[in-house]
């Protein structure tokens, strides 16, 4: 692809690295761009900076927030209780769109996966395990992808929880095994939301 502007050749390049973007694609997006009114463009720079520069994580959940709190983790009437296990914020935001769930979240920031190098002092399993102890929490609900090193991460962690009376559920397996939880439609993450099982029905039949 030949430029006639390095200016033009940096923003593609840029818009390149995001996941999911091509070079034809960073170019029209680009070039959209360039046809904007300059105020529109450069709110949406500002936009995208502040986001970067003010963006926090909740303390507790590790959800992304405003404040210290997240607003699901800071809303009373969730059932706080319950407790629902996900790998990533991309997962929350897939179980907030099915309107199903009314707990809380605590985000693993990922799955182990020792051939990735990724092993539970990589993830926040520790201060998982730190919340159980202190909140009343009744139900843990493992919503992670249906996978190898998900079925992993749900056997590590419910073995770290197996002295505590907490009820630990899974979500059931209408998506099927390989998938990932941010791709499933609403409805059939919704029913494996409302049909959990308990975990140790779960790892034996895995």
């Amino acid at each position: 692809m030949v430029f006639s502007s390095s200016l033009l050749e940096n923003a593609v390049n840029e818009f390149a690295k995001l996941p999911g973007i091509g070079k034809k694609t960073a170019l029209r997006l680009v070039l959209h761009l360039i046809k904007q009114d300059k105020g529109e463009v450069n709110y949406f720079g500002d936009t995208i900076t502040k986001m970067r520069d003010e963006i926090r994580f909740c303390s507790r959940c590790y959800n992304i927030s405003d404040n210290d709190l997240c607003n699901i983790c800071s809303n009373r009437s969730r059932l706080h209780e319950t407790l629902c296990v996900v790998e990533t914020i991309r997962d929350v935001i897939a179980i907030e769109s099915t309107q199903q769930f009314n707990g809380v979240y605590h985000v693993l920031g990922g799955i182990i996966s020792p051939l990735d190098g990724i092993g539970p002092e990589q993830l926040n399993i520790d201060s998982l395990i730190q919340r159980i102890s202190k909140e009343e929490i009744k139900e843990i609900i493992f919503a992670l992808n249906p996978n190898i090193q998900g079925d992993t991460t749900v056997y590590y962690i419910s073995k770290k929880l197996k002295n505590t009376p907490v009820k630990i559920t899974t979500i059931a397996r209408g998506i099927a095994f390989g998938g990932e939880l941010e791709y499933a439609d609403e409805m059939t993450l919704a029913k494996s939301i409302s049909n959990r099982i308990p975990v140790e029905h779960y790892i034996n039949e895995g």
